[in-house]
């Protein structure tokens, strides 16, 4: 809990730095830092063990396993008639298990560096940022699994496969802004990681991962409720992994690969920009506090 002295001098701290001025100091310092932040995901990289090959070998039979799981018991126990039902999932696994591992990670970045930050005065946006980035190399290994399963159904290999990149792209965006967030609270609120955890098992379930937005239209519960779609269709997620599914497996009635849908992307994409804005000023607003709370 900030003392009342703290509050008000944040406050007063806060006051006298505009939005613009700060989102301007959060891009210099970004930009003046590289060689930091690529030493921090080195760090990063070396303390999980995904420079080497046993520490990257998790990256690819983790999805693997949680594929078999849902395969199992949802195409097997619930009839499902998805064609090639494993590829279907795991075109949504892949991008989830990089959200779920940087945001994970981002959330203790600031706290895990807290003797750091009061000993040396350094941009402290590049922890996140690092911690963040760092996941993109486990995201590449996680496409040899997928490789694999595209190999068993070749037909579905195509030109499409080109779009991964920028889907990724527009996520990778909408990761650094949340990995902003949730490293900045978590400083002030220590109960956060606990908390994002349950979150992101929610935010899975809400998301269309195991199924298609399609077949949403057909439940009634859907039907009869018009805000709990638009709370499915406003999901980032929702488009991400329509995306994804796209490019990699076809269309959900089995048909075969086909570009994404770049208006929606392009939405998520603008409003991820949007996200990342408010994420980088609220940041910077609140890290002159860090070295007092932590």
């Amino acid at each position: 809990m900030l003392s009342a002295q703290t509050r008000g001098a944040f406050r007063e701290q806060a006051g006298r730095r505009s939005a613009i001025g700060l989102l301007a100091e959060a891009i210099r310092d970004v930009q003046s830092r590289r060689r930091l932040i690529w030493y921090l995901v080195r760090a990063d990289m070396k303390k999980r063990g995904t420079d080497t090959l046993l520490g990257n070998l998790w990256w690819i039979l983790d999805p693997l396993l949680q594929m078999a799981v849902y395969v199992f018991f949802i195409a097997l126990i619930s009839r499902h008639n998805t064609p090639n039902y494993p590829l279907f999932v795991m075109a949504a696994i892949l991008p989830w298990k990089w959200f779920t591992a940087a945001v994970t990670d981002s959330t203790t970045s600031v706290v895990r560096h807290s003797g750091l930050i009061r000993q040396i005065a350094f941009p402290k946006i590049v922890l996140p940022l690092a911690a963040a980035t760092s996941e993109v190399v486990g995201f590449a290994w996680g496409l040899i699994p997928l490789a694999g399963l595209l190999l068993l159904d070749a037909e579905r290999i195509s030109i499409q496969l080109l779009w991964i990149p920028v889907i990724a792209a527009v996520q990778f965006v909408f990761i650094i802004a949340m990995s902003l967030l949730v490293s900045a609270g978590n400083a002030f609120f220590r109960d956060l990681g606990n908390v994002t955890g349950h979150v992101l098992r929610l935010w899975w379930l809400l998301s269309p991962g195991l199924y298609s937005l399609q077949m949403l239209d057909d439940l009634s519960i859907v039907q009869h409720n018009p805000i709990l779609k638009v709370v499915f269709v406003l999901n980032p997620f929702a488009t991400l992994f329509e995306s994804y599914r796209r490019v990699i497996y076809g269309t959900p009635d089995g048909g075969m690969p086909i570009a994404p849908d770049l208006m929606a992307l392009g939405v998520v994409f603008v409003g991820s920009i949007l996200f990342l804005c408010v994420t980088a000023v609220l940041f910077k607003r609140l890290e002159p506090e860090f070295a007092k709370v932590l």
